[in-house]
Order: C-alpha cells, then structure tokens, then sequence
C-alpha cells in the first residue's frame, strides 16, 4: 500500500496523473455557473384576469410565484383578485389604454384615451386603482397610444405615485414616455422584455419560451407577459412544462422582489 501512496505521489508530481483533477476542475466551475443562473430572476405576468377568461383555472394552479394582471370593472375582477392575493401573489391593475390601431370597445370600461382632460384621466385611474382589490402596480393593456403620450402618461403615473404603486410598462410601442417620466417622477417601474403569446399556438409560445431562456443567459432579470383568454390554456401548459428547465437558470419571483425597496415607503396593497 505505501508503494502505491508513493506511485500515485510520484505521478502526481510529475503530470501523467492530472485527468481527475481537469475533471473536477471542470465540474466546479460548471456547479459555479449554474450557481450564477440561479440567481437570476424571472418574473411571469398574467394579463387579462377580471373577465372569467379562458385559462383562468389553469394559471392559479401553477406552482410558482406570478404576478396577476386584473382589468378593472369586470364580471370577475374582485374575485380573480382576492384568489390571487389569497395565494401569496402579486396583484396589480391592468389598465386599458388606447391603441394606435383596433376598435375601442376592446379596450373595455374606464379605459384611458388621449381625447381624455386631465381630470377625467385622472379620476379613471383612481377609479381603476380603486376597483382592483390588493393591487400595488398597474400595467398597461394595449395602449401603443397612451403610453407614447407624455401629457397623458404624466397624469397616470402621478396617480400611481400617490398610491405608492409601481408601474409596469409592457412595452407595446417602441415610442413609450414610461421610463423618462418615471424616472422623472420618481416611480418605481419595470419593463416587460418578451410577449409569450401573441400569437395564439403552443409552437409560438413554445419558441417564445426560448426568447426568455436566451435573455436570461444574458440578463440577470427576465419580465415576460402571458395572457388568459384566447392563449390561456396553451400559455399555462407550455409555462409548467417549462419550470423545470427555467428552474435550473432562474428563480421565479412576484414583479415586487425586482423592485428596489424605497427607504421612504413601503407597497401596501389596498384592500
């Protein structure tokens, strides 16, 4: 045996035996990265909720952390609400605001228009806010319009600023004010980096699924948006079957855990 010790010493030193340690060496810095990916995050939006939509049932059931995007004045909104308050998840409106393109009557009730006074924008986001049980955000549905004006978007986010909110962009126009004014304004907001399913079939959000894991090699945070509705099973389906694999890069957390904790003031949500 002491033989042995020696042999093994002696090819050691030598640098015929270095196989097992390259192996090992390898091994940790693989462990390391994957450690590295980890930390990243991943914060899923559902949009849509408040109109007992498609696919409702399908995203509750998902084992992990969301954040539920609930349009005001809806059959279901108060209830979509509460269930997901209920199960520790993020609740924030989702704002119907006016499109460069598409009929308005899909924008639904209280929706904001750039034909609007100010203080008629203002008092449908109050409303809105006032409407959505436990929201701290708000986001906001369509909107390519709304969103690229400043006089409008001015209005809303002072709005959400004095709820103590943050806002989520969901970016649907390339021209949005929303980051320069609230930054401005002094509004926490995120942006939305992928849409899952705007195009309604398993292969696209599948694909899409991909976008999110080629962002997250990249980026430490990854905001996507999916919808309930047209999409709702399929984007629930191809989101569980991904978790796995999203798991071993990310964690998947509430659009709050991205945000930077003010020193000032805390989200509360309402009741």
């Amino acid at each position: 045996m002491r033989n042995l010790i020696v042999t093994i010493a002696a090819l050691l030193l030598s640098g015929l035996l270095v196989f097992p340690l390259t192996r090992i060496s390898a091994e940790g810095a693989e462990s390391e990265e994957r450690s590295s990916l980890v930390d990243r995050q991943i914060a899923v939006v559902i949009d849509d909720f408040g109109n007992g939509m498609t696919g409702t049932e399908e995203m509750f059931k998902l084992p992990i952390r969301f954040t539920a995007a609930v349009m005001p004045f809806m059959p279901t909104t108060k209830r979509d609400a509460a269930l997901a308050h209920e199960k520790g998840l993020d609740v924030i409106v989702h704002m119907p605001m006016e499109p460069n393109r598409g009929k308005r009557s899909w924008l639904g009730p209280g929706a904001i228009t750039t034909d609007l006074p100010d203080d008629e924008i203002r008092r449908r986001v109050e409303a809105a806010i006032g409407d959505v049980p436990y929201a701290i955000g708000m986001n906001n549905h369509m909107g390519s319009k709304a969103t690229s004006d400043e006089r409008v978007m001015r209005i809303v986010l002072t709005v959400v600023k004095e709820h103590g909110m943050f806002f989520l962009d969901s970016r649907t126009t390339g021209k949005s004010v929303i980051p320069k004014l609230a930054a401005e304004l002094g509004v926490p907001q995120l942006s939305n980096h992928v849409f899952l399913d705007d195009v309604y079939t398993a292969q696209h959000i599948a694909k899409q699924m991909g976008v999110v894991k080629q962002h997250l090699s990249a980026h430490e945070a990854c905001v996507t948006i999916g919808h309930v509705g047209p999409p709702g099973k399929k984007t629930a389906a191809v989101l569980r079957d991904s978790i796995p694999q999203i798991s071993q890069r990310a964690v998947f957390v509430k659009l709050s855990e991205m945000l930077v904790p003010s020193p000032e003031k805390d989200i509360i949500p309402h009741p």
